[in-house]
């Protein structure tokens, strides 16, 4: 619990620098690189999903890894046994955000409409989606990723 505490209050620090932070032209062009960059990892770990591909999915998941899904918080070894029992036909991303808290921490926030079900049971719908990715060791790892069906 006191992890997902953490992981909230650096999610909301972050939100906070960003709007307060004023780049320059240089720090823009970077910013603008690392943001595709982090939407490009986002995309590669999503398909990995669909396509459960469990080692290319496990390969971007930070060793502290917490997700948070409508049946609560999981953590590597919980997210990765979920990945067989979901069988998703389609993804689509809209309204996609990318937060720069720092050089090695980025909040990626999102709306996925999925064509899915999982355990045989229909989950297509629409979903709010939330993950934070920090650069560890010169690569950058998702340490928390929330999926919640909107309203």
């Amino acid at each position: 619990m006191k992890r997902q505490v953490i992981l909230y209050g650096v999610a909301i620090t972050t939100s906070v620098s960003i709007c307060f932070a004023a780049p320059t032209p240089a720090g823009q062009m970077k910013s603008r690189q690392r943001e595709a960059a982090i939407v490009r990892l986002e995309k590669i770990v999503t398909e990995a999903f669909k396509n459960k591909q469990v080692e290319t999915f496990k390969k971007y998941l930070a060793a502290d890894f917490v997700g948070l899904d409508p049946e609560g918080f999981k953590n590597v070894d919980a997210e990765l046994a979920d990945v067989p029992k979901y069988d998703v036909r389609e993804n689509s991303f809209a309204d996609m955000k990318v937060a720069l808290s720092s050089a090695n921490i980025v909040v990626v926030t999102y709306k996925m409409t999925t064509q899915a079900t999982h355990g045989g049971e229909d989950a297509s719908g629409t979903y709010n989606v939330a993950s934070v990715w920090a650069k560890r060791e010169r690569k950058w790892r998702l340490v928390f990723h929330a999926f919640m069906k909107s309203p």
